[in-house]
């Protein structure tokens, strides 16, 4: 079954490299056309599209945002397809994938200190560690709430689930908004709760929340988020390549677009553009010099 869906995902991976780079020329021969990648988690979402606002309105590229999984985004970057991506979390999350590609991208290291994954839970749940899962698997349904499949948080829990034994849990597999759609429901009727959960995201400026402790240290220490470029960017854009280059904000900062994206009804684009326009002191960090 494991095999299965490695084969899976590595189709997803392939096909979606092809649909992006299908009948359009490569990357680097469409100049003013920008190709970025990401995943549709709410970090993910509300740094692309303020990259993509910096890009357009204020040096006037063309850009094209593509949503894939967090493997494809990866490979896009690596073959060429794409131009780069804002969210690699390291040096743990996404340590497998920056190991398979490592010489075909350009690391410019991190736009994000202070972030970290692991296991969610609500606070008024009182256990307090990992470890005591098993003990209390019927208030959890034997469930853990993941994201989609592939994503560097679902291997570390996957993991972690052979390292703490926990046998008798299902991780369900679906999205970010599937996950936060369960915790809030579990909130609203008091029940208990665990679901695969990252910092920054907004979900912890609305509801009171802890991480489980992890003794075994599966999903690591404090955690960063990089900027990776495809090859030959540099050379060929130079503007975008500085842009993506100088990009680097506060978890606060991110945090501020990411509760604006969840206003009803909000569009992510125009919030990153507003967002822009509220910070030209920050902005004109990353603009070139």
């Amino acid at each position: 079954m494991k095999k299965q869906r490695e084969t899976l995902v590595l189709l997803c991976c392939l096909l979606t490299v092809l649909f992006i780079g299908f009948n359009a020329q490569p990357a680097q021969a469409s100049k003013g056309k920008v190709k970025l990648v990401y995943v549709e988690w709410s970090c993910a979402t509300a740094s692309a599209n303020v990259i993509k606002a910096v890009l357009q309105e204020k040096l006037g590229y063309t850009v094209k945002l593509l949503p894939v999984t967090a493997a494809a985004m990866w490979q896009a970057v690596a073959t060429g397809a794409a131009d780069g991506f804002t969210t690699a979390w390291l040096p743990t999350t996404h340590a497998s994938y920056l190991a398979a590609v490592k010489d075909k991208v350009d690391n410019l290291g991190p736009n994000l200190k202070g972030t970290r994954i692991g296991l969610v839970v609500p606070a008024y749940v009182t256990i307090d560690s990992i470890e005591q899962l098993n003990a209390n698997r019927s208030k959890f349904n034997g469930r853990i709430i993941g994201i989609d499949p592939g994503a560097g948080i679902m291997m570390k829990t996957e993991k972690a689930m052979e390292e703490y034994q926990l046998r008798r849990f299902h991780l369900v597999e679906g999205s970010g908004a599937t996950m936060t759609a369960v915790l809030k429901d579990a909130i609203r009727n008091k029940e208990w709760a665990v679901v695969t959960g990252w910092t920054p995201h907004w979900m912890f400026g609305r509801w009171q929340l802890k991480y489980l402790d992890d003794p075994k240290h599966v999903y690591g220490g404090a955690e960063y988020i990089n900027t990776i470029v495809r090859k030959g960017l540099k050379e060929d854009m130079p503007q975008v390549y500085a842009v993506l280059d100088n990009f680097s904000w506060s978890p606060e900062q991110l945090q501020q677009v990411m509760v604006m994206n969840q206003q009803d009804g909000s569009d992510p684009y125009a919030n990153a553009v507003r967002w822009v326009n509220e910070h030209p002191e920050m902005v004109n960090k990353w603009l070139p010099k």
